[in-house]
């Protein structure tokens, strides 16, 4: 599937204004898109793979539409959680966050998300959120607490709640004794800036400002970082759905407060996971990191896992979600693996049934759920070529297979040889290897010249109970994992 040189519509779902719109860019032909991303105190879990391939699926999808996308996604690497992990493991936080950004990386890649253009590190712009917090001062939007701290004034800040549509009035109204409210604030909702250092925690962790010796707080890490990538506007902000109040509300306090303009242009927030019906956490036991998953299902099953639901939808994460995904994800694999036994050129087909809708769904707020269900009703239609079993119909399934591949291309599926996928062996390291498998094929093969059918029957139903199916064709016989 060739890239488009002219961008075709596409209609997003923008938090802010509750409602999809077309979409145009701040320059045409170009996309300046920040997401915010992980803290590296620990490992990635269920949730964070959500918003890694629902906005790398994003970022594809523009840039095959024939978009320069600047993807820009942060990593927090200072923080209460990285200071309190590293002084309980006995290591300086640049030794933790820097071990569990590797580890960050190896879970994208496996995932198949590609890289983001830039990832801003929040200790490399201390000097810009110092300078952001001074703009605001300047403008009576940030003062110095008692303490120390530097806190953001929301009163003063008409438009605080536009994106999460509650009012600042309501929510001190209905705050009363569930809000702590620290002596040095003056408003319950006023966020922190700067915190002073503390005299317990490490020197790494304290730098210089003009408010004394300390670290910034969270929110201002993204306005600081993603207006020094991107620009004082930029085209869309994204994150996990959970990040939309007090985090993007914040900063959107922090930017428009700062600059007068426009913050983001559009808003984009992946929906919740939740694991058999609860919400994720680890007092609840049912907490899942991405490598926990990877030692069960193929990374690609994940994935595929991810992209059968709008990304703005709720998702239940469950090992029968994930065993219907795999499943579901076996049946395309095994279509594309029905042709290649073909030897005859590649019949002509015409793709506009399959290209259309497809093309339409992913426009349509990048609807990777409709996507999907095209390149089944695609699988069927090879399925149904291969049972032909005529020169037509073979020409034409291996031409509609290419069209399966160049389709799931943009989503990052189905690129895989399907026997490697359909051979591989994960989270199985004491089940049979590829050589004893072959082994009992070609056991079950001279039982059946031997004509002792229910030795090559019992052979057969072994190696299923094994997790092995195999499959007799005029080639021979091949063999999955399910």
């Amino acid at each position: 599937m060739t890239q488009l040189t002219q961008p075709m519509p596409i209609t997003i779902y923008d938090s802010m204004s509750g409602q999809k719109r077309p979409f145009t860019p701040l320059e045409a032909g170009k996309v300046g898109m920040y997401v915010c991303g992980m803290t590296v105190y620990d490992y990635c879990h269920i949730g964070h793979a959500r918003v890694m391939v629902g906005f790398d699926v994003v970022v594809r999808w523009l840039r095959h539409m024939g978009y320069d996308v600047n993807y820009v996604r942060n990593i927090t690497d200072i923080d209460d959680k990285i200071i309190n992990r590293a002084k309980d493991n006995g290591e300086s936080i640049y030794q933790l966050t820097d071990r569990f950004i590797k580890a960050m990386h190896e879970d994208a890649d496996n995932l198949g998300c590609e890289r983001p253009n830039s990832e801003p590190k929040a200790t490399d712009f201390i000097p810009q959120m110092q300078h952001l917090i001074q703009t605001l001062e300047s403008k009576k939007l940030a003062y110095q607490g008692a303490t120390g701290d530097v806190y953001y004034a929301v009163e003063n800040f008409a438009e605080y709640g536009k994106l999460s549509k509650r009012r600042l009035a309501d929510m001190q109204a209905g705050a009363s004794e569930r809000v702590n409210v620290e002596t040095d604030k003056k408003n319950p909702f006023d966020f922190v800036l700067w915190k002073s250092a503390k005299q317990t925690e490490p020197s790494e962790t304290k730098w210089q400002s003009p408010w004394g010796v300390g670290r910034p707080g969270w929110h201002i890490e993204c306005s600081a970082m993603s207006t020094c990538c991107l620009g004082d506007t930029f085209d869309i902000h994204g994150g996990g759905h959970d990040l939309q109040f007090p985090h993007h509300e914040n900063e959107i306090a922090q930017s428009e407060g700062a600059t007068g303009k426009t913050y983001a242009n559009n808003w984009m927030h992946v929906g919740f996971i939740n694991v058999d019906g609860e919400k994720m956490s680890k007092s609840l036991g049912n907490f899942f990191t991405i490598r926990d998953v990877m030692g069960q299902f193929h990374p690609e099953t994940i994935r595929f896992f991810i992209l059968s639901s709008h990304y703005r939808s709720p998702v239940n994460f469950s090992d029968s979600a994930l065993k219907e995904a795999q499943t579901s994800l076996t049946r395309l694999y095994q279509a594309l693996k029905s042709v290649e036994s073909l030897t005859q050129p590649a019949g002509k087909i015409d793709k506009t049934p399959f290209e259309t809708p497809f093309n339409q769904a992913m426009g349509d707020d990048f609807n990777s759920a409709g996507a999907v269900s095209v390149l089944f009703s695609l699988a069927r239609e090879i399925n149904k070529a291969v049972n032909l079993e005529t020169d037509e119909g073979n020409a034409q399934a291996l031409a509609l297979a290419t069209l399966l591949k160049d389709l799931a291309q943009p989503l990052n599926i189905l690129q895989l040889n399907p026997t490697d996928f359909l051979q591989a062996r994960v989270g199985e390291a004491d089940g049979l290897s590829d050589a004893d498998i072959q082994a009992q094929i070609d056991a079950r093969k001279q039982a059946k010249a031997d004509k002792d059918f229910a030795k090559a029957d019992q052979i057969r139903h072994d190696l299923k109970a094994q997790g092995i199916e195999l499959e007799d064709g005029k080639n021979g016989t091949t063999w999955r994992r399910v």
